[in-house]
């Protein structure tokens, strides 16, 4: 005789509604924090030669994590004359022997992936399975991938026997603080450069843990230098004479002040800058697929992605449905605290970047748009936003121009696949897009059409070291990742 199928039977009203235990990982897994820190520079912890420290706090705490050194220009000078002494033996080393200091770090890296996850929710407020499942594994593969290419580079299509430009200063966010940080030092040290570099001002704990890292590994001092501070610890280290490669990524505001800074100094230079995607949903499009797609594509790490799907542009027919469906799956998401493994959407960053949110929130609904966010409790303490949609949103609402880089989405319709395309180039950014439909031939069109550095197809937001990144416009130029992300450290 068949069972009874209970859940068929009953009532959808009557069917019990199952909560969530708290899973909290443990902060005390992020290992002992040091009151205060200063700056790595050949291979040793060293003290500031300014007295001036800044303090990293817990975004969903507000408490304060650690206090660390302003660098300055005399800092800057100390870690990339360590830089520039540690280049001869590093460059003239065989690529085989370079991929085994990446290897051997990569494989710290995986051992150490729940310390450095842990550390990095805490400091940055994103959601610990985001730390653990996506960042980590990414960083390590990051570092094997370009351990790899190492001893191959006269077969990478940049001709015989390509050279390191020198050293190699880097400056990164705080959105992804340790994947950044990868991003910029693999291929640099893979391909004979050393690096000076300096995290973000709110985010500078897992940089730090890193130089542990090098450390561990057996790096040849001044390889890898790490100088703490906030923009004027950036701007000095980008001036300065003896780098010969800048790379940043962060506002486009700072890229512009750094391409103006540069030129004419013949140093190389990339860019990878803000964004504000569209994420294109046609008539034939899999509902519940693209649901989740749209989710990911802006809710993923507060929507603090610069490659975010802030722009949602839904074909008319099909708007309705997808919006219901949307918002029951909104409903769904938990926001709170970032150390609980059933958390969706943790802490906005700072202060400063929930007050940005708050008022271009607000500059929303002041011009039309129509407000909606899930009912759900925020913590007391910490920097909290809710998940929200506009929609009735025109092309010339600031919400459907202006980087959020908050869990804040626009919804725009179209009617045609070229309006589509029209309204998504409609843009000063153009670092990525995602195309929502089962027929390959119009991924395909509209694909070739979009002016977006990465154009996803029924996914989003999926990384891959072997995939080159970058965009178009003010998104910024030159590629990480992949083979064409060698490129910007050689001398080609």
């Amino acid at each position: 005789m068949a069972k009874k199928n209970v859940a068929k039977d009953v009532p959808a009203a009557a069917r019990p509604v199952f909560e969530y235990a708290p899973a909290p990982e443990s902060p005390a897994a992020a290992g002992e924090l040091a009151t205060s820190y200063g700056h790595f520079i050949g291979g040793e912890f060293v003290d500031s030669s300014g007295s001036e420290a800044l303090k990293t706090v817990n975004p969903a705490t507000e408490q304060v994590l650690a206090e660390f050194a302003q660098g300055t220009e005399e800092d800057v000078d100390r870690a990339v004359a360590a830089a520039r002494a540690a280049f001869a033996d590093w460059s003239a080393l065989p690529g085989s022997e370079r991929a085994k200091y990446l290897f051997r770090i990569a494989r710290i890296v995986q051992e150490r992936s729940r310390e450095l996850a842990v550390l990095e929710s805490i400091d940055n407020g994103k959601p610990i399975k985001e730390t653990r499942d996506v960042d980590l594994p990414l960083v390590a593969a990051h570092f094997f991938y370009y351990a790899g290419w190492a001893d191959k580079l006269d077969f990478a299509g940049f001709g015989p026997n390509p050279k390191p430009l020198g050293v190699a200063g880097q400056v990164i966010p705080w959105n992804f603080p340790l994947l950044m940080l990868a991003w910029k030092i693999a291929p640099a040290l893979a391909t004979g450069n050393t690096v000076v570099l300096k995290p973000a001002e709110t985010t500078p704990l897992t940089a730090l843990r890193f130089a542990e890292i090098c450390r561990q590994a057996g790096l040849p001092k001044g390889v890898v230098n790490i100088v703490t501070g906030d923009g004027r610890t950036g701007a000095a280290l980008t001036a300065h004479p003896d780098v010969s490669k800048v790379a940043f990524t962060g506002s486009t505001a700072v890229g512009r002040a750094i391409a103006k800074q540069l030129a004419g100094s013949r140093k190389k230079l990339s860019l990878e800058l803000g964004g504000k995607a569209a994420n294109i949903v046609f008539d034939d499009a899999p509902i519940d697929q693209a649901v989740e797609g749209i989710v990911n594509g802006i809710f993923f790490n507060q929507g603090h992605v610069c490659c975010a799907g802030s722009r949602l542009l839904v074909q008319e027919s099909v708007q309705d449905e997808l919006l219901d469906a949307l918002k029951r799956r909104m409903a769904t998401l938990r926001v709170g605290d970032p150390l609980d493994k059933n958390t969706d959407v943790g802490a906005i960053n700072s202060a400063a970047q929930l007050a940005r949110i708050t008022e271009l929130a607000a500059a929303g609904e002041a011009e039309g748009a129509e407000r909606w966010a899930p009912a759900c409790e925020l913590p007391a303490a910490g920097y909290w936003f809710r998940p929200t949609l506009f929609t009735g949103v025109s092309q010339a609402h600031r919400i459907a121009r202006e980087e959020i880089f908050g869990p804040v989405l626009s919804v725009l319709t179209f009617r045609t696949p070229a309006e589509a395309v029209e309204k998504a180039n409609n843009t000063q950014y153009g670092l990525s897009a995602g195309i929502w439909t089962e027929k390959g031939s119009r991924i395909l069109w509209t694909a070739d059409r979009l002016r977006a550095g990465v154009v996803w197809a029924n996914t989003f937001n999926k990384f891959d070291p072997t995939s080159p990144f970058g965009g178009y416009k003010e998104s910024g130029y030159g590629r990480e990742g992949g083979r064409h992300g060698l490129e910007a450290y050689l001398d080609v």
